[in-house]
Order: structure tokens, then C-alpha cells, then sequence
């Protein structure tokens, strides 16, 4: 399948899109202010140690102190002890303790960045690290044969002296010698450059910053079906052709400036897929839908047939309904990058081959997913349960903030209802001050509300309490605030 990147820069934000047959499967987006933190190397600062949860926290100059599990903290092969053997932690680190650390999690919602002292470093065909001395392959090539060659070519390319390990990437199958020895070379500089400022700095000190996202795709993104890299600045195109140049010579005739009048974007239906992608609902060209909730705790899809009618029976239009979703939600995980628990609640099937055949397209969709993910058949209530590993915050988290006025949860109180929240208030306020007047200051709905159909329970609150009550409409109020002032 020819797959197309997009990249779309600004100075405020770099935007990629990972094109399959002209289709947006795939949305990364990172702004500059707000740069992800994954495989940042930090020397920071032990702040405070929980014996209780066998974690620390870890100042290193971001907004939240960042957190590190005993489990993360790395311990030579020949002296790390069994799991759940480990030595405690308040027995490994002290507070005020200096300490190098790397980022394997960005923060997400109120939890800080987790940690690591395990220190990796990626490049185009290796991941160096500097602390093992172990050549790893990585799982995607299965062939054994095949992992055998490229151990013994790795470790013939090291010196017997060479400190630290590799870890063979999937990308490295075909890879020449010349492009290992350059990899080689780069990784052990730039570890040699965080050793040397982690030397003459204190913490908390940022040492090494990951890639910026348009470098990670050459580095990363591109694979076998990829056939085109379309970017649509001069200036960035001559710095990532000047990148590939030295670190990935094989995507450079990949590389292609886009020139023309049009945003790129636009020309390729991406932002009215970025606008899809935000949106609760997804519609199914059968004439079926899905509702796709995003929770703290879980995502829940929910599949619907919709105005679709099947041309035998209700049990085929179901089935079918079913099977084009499969495909959409696989499509709608990777575009949104929906992580965490994900429960999909399809529609009803009492054909257990209808059951297999659904189940069998999700996986064989889903099998595309880069990210880690695990899928349970159906349960006894008719639900698939799923999880997908959270690598980043989701495409709505990242363009999207709670609602000011319902505060996330989807819907907002009735004028009634407010109008006689402030009954209560007036009530509640005339007992505790003297006042010579109150006036409520209130969205134009409440105020509307009370001149007409509750202008007697204002009327009949007004005499039991003895002062008069007057009423302001204010358009720039949302329909849940008002304010009461004392006159």
C-alpha cells in the first residue's frame, strides 16, 4: 500500500499527516512552545522519595516535578534481582540527590513526566545503550536467520573495547555497514556530549533534547510502502535534506518541496479530516454512525446502524454495519490517537460466524497500528474490550481544552434550574446580610425566565423577605453564571 507523508510547517507548529491511497491515517502535530519530552536526558534534582509507592519525585525544571518508579531505575543484568525482589527505594536514592534521568512518558492531564535512568538513544537504525553491554533485535523482524546475521554484523563492527549496547531497529533489516558505522558514530557523540555538560552542570539541567518531529519522521516514520515526503517549506526542506544527508541518505530522494498556491493541507482534505477527528460522531457510508467517547478512564465506541436498511435482513444489515466500523474505528484510534482502555460496544449479533468474521477485520484493520495494542474477543454483555498504549496526549487533548460553561461534562444546567439555584441564594444571603436591595446579574435566558413564567417566585421571595430584587441581563454570561449583589 503507497503510503504519502504531508508536513506541514509554521513557525508556531509543525503538522504531519501519514497519507495510505490518498486517506489521513495518521495526525502528529507539535507546537513549539509546547515540545514533547519523550526522550529528553535531564540531570535532576531528588526532591522527595515515597517508601509507600516505592517512587520518588524528580525536579528537572518543568512546571511538575516529574516521577520515577523503582522499577525504572536501572541496575546492571549480572546484579538486577527478580521482580518484585527489587531493593527499595529509599535504599537506592536520598533527597537532594543529583541524579541523570531520561524522559519515557510525557506528562499527561495532572500526572507529571515519568522516568527512567535507563538512558537510550535512538538513531536511524540503532538504539545506543550506553549502559548495557547487550545486543538486542528488535521484535518486528521475526525470521531468526535473519536476527542472527545482524547480531553477528553489529558485533563485528564494535570494537571488543566498545562500551554500551545496541538494539537492531526494525528499519536496519537491509541496512549496509557504512550506514551502521554512521549511526554508530553519531550515537556514541552524542552520548559522549551529554556525559561531558552532565559533568560541568547542575540540576536541574536539560542535557540532550529529543529530534524535533519533522527530523523523527525521516528517522522514524518512513518504511518500505512510503514513497513520498512532501514538505511544503523551502527553509525547513533545506534542513531536513541537509539532516538526511547525514543521518538518513536513503530518504533523501524522497524528499519534495511543495511549491504550489494552495495550503497543502488543504489540497489533500487533511484539515477537514483534523475537523472529522474532533467531532463525537463519525458517520459510516452504509448510512450507520459511531459515537466515540473520550473519558479519563476509558474510551467507549459506540456503533449504530443509523438510516442503513440491508438488502436481505435486519441480521445482514447489522453484520455488515459491523463490519465497515471495524474498519473505521481502526482508522479513528490511529487518526485520534485514542489510548488507554477502549471498550467498542457493536451492534448486537446473534450469528456467532457473523461474531468471528467482525472480529477477525478489527484485527487484520488494526494490524496496521504502529502502537502497541491488545484486543479481547467479546464479552458475555457483546462488548470488545481493548487497550492501546498511550505514547501522547490524543488529537483532541492536544487542540482541545474543557468547556468553560460545562466543565467537560458534555451538557449545561436549564435556565430553570439556575433560576432557582439563585432563589436559594437570595434566600441564603438575605439571612446573613442586611441589605437594602439585591440585584442578580444573569445570563438573558434566566433573566427572560423570571420576567415571564417565575416573575411570581421572584415576586413571592421578594415579600418574604422584606427587600426589593431587581434583575440585569448580561449577554457575555454563560447560562450557568450569575452573580448576586448587595445594594
Amino acid at each position: 500500500m503507497s503510503e504519502e507523508i504531508l508536513i506541514n510547517f509554521t513557525p508556531q507548529e509543525t503538522r504531519v499527516a501519514v497519507m495510505q491511497q490518498g486517506v489521513v491515517q495518521e495526525l502528529h502535530i507539535e507546537r513549539t512552545a509546547s515540545r514533547g519530552l519523550v526522550g529528553n536526558v535531564y540531570l535532576g534534582r531528588i526532591v522527595r522519595i515515597l517508601p509507600g509507592m516505592q517512587s520518588a519525585f524528580v525536579e528537572i525544571g518543568l512546571e511538575r516535578t516529574a516521577f520515577l518508579h523503582v522499577a525504572d531505575i536501572w541496575q546492571p543484568r549480572e546484579h538486577a534481582p527478580e521482580r518484585g525482589s527489587e531493593r527499595p527505594i529509599e535504599k537506592i536514592l536520598s533527597e537532594g540527590q543529583s541524579i541523570v534521568v531520561q524522559v519515557i512518558k510525557d506528562p499527561i492531564g495532572t500526572k507529571g513526566a515519568r522516568l527512567s535512568t535507563q538512558i537510550s538513544i535512538a538513531g536511524r537504525m540503532l538504539v545506543y545503550l550506553p549502559q548495557e553491554k547487550h545486543i538486542g533485535i528488535s521484535q518486528r523482524i521475526e525470521a531468526e536467520a535473519e536476527r542472527e546475521v545482524l547480531r553477528e554484523k553489529i558485533t563485528r563492527l564494535l570494537p571488543d573495547d566498545e562500551p554500551g549496547g545496541f538494539i537492531v531497529r526494525t528499519m536496519a533489516e537491509n541496512a549496509s555497514d557504512e550506514e551502521f558505522v554512521t549511526d554508530i558514530a553519531y550515537l556514541r557523540k552524542t552520548w559522549g556530549d551529554i556525559r561531558d555538560k552532565a559533568r560541568i552542570s547542575g540540576p536541574p539541567t536539560l542535557l540532550y533534547q529529543e529530534l524535533s518531529l519533522g527530523q523523527r519522521v525521516l528517522r522514524d516514520f518512513v518504511n518500505p510502502d512510503t514513497g513520498r515526503i512532501v514538505i511544503d517549506s523551502r527553509e525547513n526542506f533545506q534542513k531536513l535534506t541537509v539532516f538526511a544527508k547525514e543521518y538518513t541518505p536513503a530518504v533523501l530522494p524522497m524528499l519534495d518541496h511543495y511549491t504550489g498556491q494552495r495550503p497543502l493541507f488543504d489540497l489533500h482534505g487533511v484539515e477537514e479530516e483534523i475537523q472529522k477527528a474532533l467531532a463525537r460522531r463519525v458517520d459510516l457510508k452504509s448510512g450507520g454512525y459511531l459515537i466515540i467517547d473520550q473519558t479519563e478512564a476509558m474510551t467507549t465506541i459506540d456503533v449504530n446502524t443509523g438510516g442503513f436498511v440491508g438488502v436481505r435482513n435486519f441480521d445482514d444489515t447489522i453484520f455488515k454495519t459491523n463490519l465497515e466500523a471495524a474498519l473505521t474505528i481502526a482508522r479513528q484510534l490511529r487518526l485520534r490517537n485514542l489510548g488507554g482502555i477502549i471498550i467498542v460496544d457493536f451492534i448486537d449479533m446473534e450469528n456467532g460466524e457473523h461474531k468471528k468474521a467482525v472480529l477477525e477485520e478489527f484485527n487484520k484493520a488494526l494490524s496496521r497500528d504502529h502502537t502497541r495494542l491488545t484486543v479481547n474477543g467479546f464479552t458475555q454483555l457483546g462488548l470488545v474490550e481493548m487497550t492501546r498504549k498511550r505514547t501522547r496526549e490524543s488529537l483532541a487533548h492536544v487542540l482541545c481544552q474543557p468547556c468553560p460553561t460545562c466543565g467537560g461534562r458534555g451538557e449545561v444546567k436549564t435556565a430553570r434550574t439556575v433560576a432557582y439555584e439563585i432563589l436559594r441564594e437570595l434566600l441564603r444571603e438575605a439571612r446573613q446580610f442586611n441589605a437594602r436591595e439585591y440585584r442578580v446579574l444573569a445570563g438573558p435566558e434566566v433573566v427572560d425566565l423570571f420576567l415571564d413564567e417565575e416573575s411570581q417566585s421572584l415576586a413571592m421571595l421578594s415579600d418574604f423577605i422584606g427587600k426589593p430584587v431587581s434583575l440585569q441581563s448580561e449577554p457575555s454570561y454563560s447560562p450557568e453564571q450569575y452573580d448576586i449583589v448587595l445594594m
